[in-house]
């Protein structure tokens, strides 16, 4: 494991620390609502400035607009770009999860029209999959795309969808076939998000804020020309988007770091105590081993090799020992780690942490991966596997 840049790498860190130190823009760090106008100008400001500067895009190739660089320039951009208080980036769905799967399995006229403008950050896109009864079992959804002429008629119900306030388009994947096994029926369309029969709510977190929402379609009619792949291979679509949903969500979103749980046992005058510090000691050992985890893949990505299963390890690690550590910084605080005012935001942090024990991948579905792809255990028993979707049991059965 070399912990080190390459000669090639150091002279691209310090061209994107030159370019970040004369254009970062100075955001501040207010606290982030996704319905302000303001932060929503400032970042596609900001999103436009790093496109037209060759900053943006940098994995795509050159002919969508990128420079068709690896993944460990991408990294190290990220790390070089977060030393600054630039404003939140609400064009990683559409560049990370969304963009490469036009570019996969859209047509020239869907590449031409909707990648330039995603790039720049022009337009806000969201992904549209998952539902009340089809989360981890994705390919279980039940939202309807029936063909009617030259459209596709959208009935149904989708949950969780980041930025659908803020989107201009989104990707959905629906049902087209009950016929055949759940897998094999799914058609994925390029919607958008101001048509007749969309309506987006807002779902109201513990924390307070609105960063997801349900989205209700009640014959929405979407052009035959906006279908992203074949009638039918929406699953190969969605693997695509969730592949690079993996890779642009990272390891963990919300931290909390072991200096800032010091911090907050000084201020409560109790950082001599054993037992505290033997909690703290205990965080920094596992946080450490996080950290070394990581390298192996920058290693990897720098080979220009592909990473193994470090991405699944960390994210399933990493999201439960920052629930810990924001918990453990409430606990310090006594009563007043109850207010959200309270030091470096430890019930922030805690109330925003079971998120990202769901977002890219629950714990359940990262166990499941390292069990069968990792160790070599058998998977899952599939009841429904070779069923058409319309014999599936969507509940328990009544005696007749």
């Amino acid at each position: 494991m070399d912990l080190n840049d390459t000669a090639e790498e150091k002279a691209f860190r310090a061209s994107a620390r030159a370019f970040l130190e004369a254009h970062a823009p100075a955001f501040g760090t207010r606290p982030v609502a996704l319905d302000d106008p303001e932060m929503v100008r400032q970042a596609q400001n900001w999103q436009a400035r790093k496109k037209d500067n060759g900053w943006a895009c940098l994995t795509w190739p050159a002919e969508y607009g990128g420079r068709g660089l690896g993944p460990i320039e991408d990294v190290i951009w990220s790390q070089e770009e977060a030393r600054w208080d630039t404003p939140p980036n609400l064009f990683i769905v559409g560049i990370g999860m969304l963009g490469p799967a036009i570019m996969a399995h859209g047509t020239l006229e869907q590449k031409a029209r909707y990648l330039p403008r995603i790039a720049r950050g022009d337009e806000i896109w969201c992904q549209l999959f998952s539902e009340p009864a089809a989360g981890s079992d994705l390919a279980g959804l039940r939202t309807t795309a029936v063909r009617d002429g030259d459209d596709w008629v959208l009935n149904g119900q989708k949950m969780w969808t980041t930025f659908a306030r803020l989107s201009a388009w989104g990707v959905i994947v629906a049902r087209t076939d009950r016929t055949v096994p759940k897998h094999a029926g799914l058609t994925c369309f390029i919607v958008n998000m101001r048509s007749p029969g969309i309506e987006v709510r807002p779902i109201r977190q513990i924390d307070g804020r609105s960063d997801f929402n349900e989205v209700f379609f009640t014959d929405c009619r979407v052009s035959e020309s906006h279908r992203l792949g074949d009638v039918g291979n929406g699953w190969a679509v969605a693997r695509t988007i969730l592949m690079h949903e993996r890779a642009a969500i990272g390891s963990v979103g919300a931290r909390l770091d072991v200096p800032a749980l010091l911090a907050v046992a000084a201020a409560c005058g109790v950082a001599d105590e054993g037992e505290v510090r033997q909690r703290i000691a205990d965080f920094y050992v596992r946080a450490s081993g996080l950290t070394y985890t990581n390298y192996r893949t920058l290693t990897a990505l720098s080979r220009g090799e592909m990473p193994g299963p470090e991405a699944s390890i960390g994210k399933l690690v990493g999201a439960s020992l920052v629930q810990e550590m924001s918990a453990f910084g409430i606990d310090l605080q006594g009563l007043a780690g109850t207010l959200m005012s309270g030091l470096h935001e430890c019930q922030a942090t805690y109330l925003g942490a079971p998120g990202g024990r769901i977002a890219g991948g629950t714990d359940e579905i990262l166990r499941n991966i390292l069990a069968e792809r990792v160790l070599g255990l058998p998977a899952e028993p599939r009841l429904d596997k070779n069923v058409p979707f319309h014999d599936v049991p969507t509940g328990p059965r009544t005696r007749q």
